[in-house]
């Protein structure tokens, strides 16, 4: 027999009974039942409850055993006594009564239990992240984050994509995040950085004639802590393709997506024909360029029912032409106590207030009469034609939000989401994915004065140089495209801009001359001048879509030893210091703060 198993602690069947076996794994729980023992023994693969009674030769070494202790048990296979099978376990129709126990590893007291699953400190588990990562849940989270990289990593194969590997020392960029940066020894006083995407490197690739390539790639950015994105590093689902426009690389994308989707929905609803919203559209229809689909709220402008009505306050606004009303829906919502939590949720969101009407069932000739300040100042008629447009009902209300739209698009798209979760609208059994499309190449950066690139400085204008040449910087559409998944921006991509004069043009609109594009990136540029095929591609971000796929909003519960908020690894002690001859040999000094 195998030193430490014959099998393994998930394998035991019907099929076993009568055998001898040899099993090696966890205490995972153990239980004193007046005299008889029950070990349940975990592995990798499952869990087999083991049992010694007091004429068991092994019952004085079960009696020592401690919860993570690591042992080898031996023992004969039989049926469970009747009504104590249990079927939510695969072996749950058999034990093992134990003949024979040996220690492998005995456990220290715990600092948080692997069995269950309680709620502890994210610091406790981060340091103990070897305990955390027994878990049961967590532990299948890992898992099911390789399979899901499996089935990309196929499905990309299938569409007749090759999987490379681009460098990790790279140089440092100039746009996007902050850089990691190396030191080099070897160049006193010069350093490489850590990519923050493989984005030059996929694009030179298409220069050098491979075609369509593909790789799980790590990032690095050095960023302050967002709720959406890991401290330090994660990974993407990096795609370049030569000689495509933006639909073929829709049409090369979307069953992959799709398709990994439906591998591990478990039942949910997946979308079939992905809708395609222009940035423009979900912006004023949703509030946000990621939207959650699964929230049927859209929300309207309603400026017309407002202007030089009875309510002063919209109406001195929508004087200004820049200035709008937007109303959001809110079927079922037609209750005070509903409208005044609302408006308390806006005020604890920094704004003023949230404006409402409510419709009720009216007397006489009129069905349907509003309720509620607004209703009362812009009139009856006003108010039954903003209910008209909305498709609104008895029982139902509407929110509205006035002002410059640039300025309180988000704060309404909060709003929208606020709505559809409190009325209960938001189907949780589906993954809404959609393409947001037409990003604007530009916008202006109010803090430093300047047009500034809003998406990716590499994009292909809509309209190309001539665009580039004739057209306000700020109207100029980009052929960039993100893909949206409940509320989650989960890929971003785009058609490159691969004409060197047109590059060029690009960056001296948004500040940079042509000194500084080849002194940042040279070796494009370069590449560039030698018959640069028309490219495009796109980045999925591996982790959010694995999140979303394991129903958790958390990234460090499909990760596997992730940093805390701080950028700190507890387990690893990183960052750390290092050695003064470290220094000297980088030819470093520090010139720390002072505490």
């Amino acid at each position: 027999m195998h030193r430490y198993r014959s099998h393994t602690c998930g394998a035991l069947r019907d099929a076993n009974i009568d055998q001898t076996v040899r099993l090696s794994g966890w205490c995972h729980r153990i239980r004193d039942h007046g005299g008889l023992l029950f070990i349940d023994l975990r592995d990798h693969y499952g869990l087999t409850q083991c049992v010694a009674d007091p004429d068991s030769p092994a019952f004085k070494d079960a009696e020592r055993l401690r919860a993570e202790w690591v042992v080898r048990i031996d023992g004969r296979v039989r049926r469970r006594p009747e009504g104590t099978d249990n079927p939510d376990l695969p072996t749950g129709a058999v034990e093992v009564f134990i003949n024979e126990i040996e220690v492998l590893g005995e456990a220290a007291e715990l600092p948080l239990p692997v069995f269950g699953e309680l709620e502890y400190p994210e610091d406790t588990r981060l340091k103990y992240r070897f305990l955390d990562l027994r878990r049961e849940k967590l532990h299948q989270n890992i898992m099911t984050r390789g399979a899901i990289v499996d089935s990309m990593r196929r499905r990309m194969k299938d569409q007749g994509f090759f999987e490379f590997q681009t460098p990790i020392l790279t140089a440092s960029s100039p746009e996007g995040a902050r850089d990691f940066l190396v030191p080099s020894r070897i160049h006193p006083g010069k350093f490489y950085a850590l990519p923050q995407a493989p984005q030059q490197y996929k694009q030179l690739l298409m220069m050098s004639g491979f075609d369509r390539y593909f790789q799980i790639a790590p990032c690095f950015r050095d960023e302050d802590p967002r709720a959406d994105r890991l401290p330090g590093e994660f990974y993407q689902l990096d795609v370049e393709m030569s000689f495509v426009t933006q639909d073929d690389v829709f049409a090369a994308m979307e069953p992959v997506i799709t398709g990994v989707f439906e591998d591990f929905a478990n039942g949910k609803k997946v979308t079939q024909k992905w809708p395609r919203i222009p940035f423009a559209e979900s912006i004023r229809k949703y509030g946000t360029d990621k939207p959650d689909l699964r929230n049927p709220l859209e929300m309207q402008d309603v400026s017309e029912h407002f202007r030089g009505s009875g309510f002063k306050v919209f109406a001195r606004m929508l004087e200004d032409t820049k200035n709008q009303v937007w109303a959001i829906p809110g079927p079922g919502g037609g209750s005070r106590a509903f409208c005044d939590r609302m408006n308390s949720w806006a005020q604890g969101e920094g704004q003023p207030g949230l404006g409402y009407i409510m419709w009720r069932e009216g007397e006489g000739d009129q069905k349907i009469s509003g309720a509620g300040p607004l209703a009362n100042n812009i009139g009856a008629e006003r108010t039954e034609a903003v209910r008209a447009q909305l498709g609104l009902k008895a029982g139902d209300a509407a929110f509205f939000v006035a002002g410059d739209p640039a300025k309180f698009w988000k704060f309404a798209g909060l709003a929208r989401t606020k709505v559809g979760e409190e009325l209960n609208l938001i189907d949780k059994d589906q993954y809404a994915l959609a393409w947001i499309v037409d990003f604007p190449m530009y916008e202006y950066n109010e803090e430093d004065k300047k047009v500034d690139f809003s998406h990716n400085p590499f994009s292909m204008p809509q309209g190309g140089l001539e665009a580039l040449n004739t057209q306000d910087p700020l109207t100029i559409k980009a052929f960039q495209y993100d893909i949206a998944c409940n509320g989650y921006e989960i890929a971003s991509g785009g058609i490159r801009n691969h004409k060197p004069e047109a590059m060029v043009k690009a960056f001296e609109i948004a500040g940079y001359g042509e000194e500084t594009v080849i002194e940042r990136f040279g070796g494009m540029y370069r590449a560039f001048q030698y018959g640069a095929p028309p490219h495009g591609g796109m980045a999925a971000g591996v982790d959010r879509i694995v999140m979303l796929l394991c129903g958790t909003t958390n990234l460090r519960e499909i990760s596997l030893f992730p940093m805390n908020q701080r950028a700190e690894d507890l387990l690893m002690g990183a960052p750390s210091d290092v050695t003064p001859k470290q220094l000297r040999e980088l030819h470093i000094r520090l010139n720390l703060p002072e505490k």
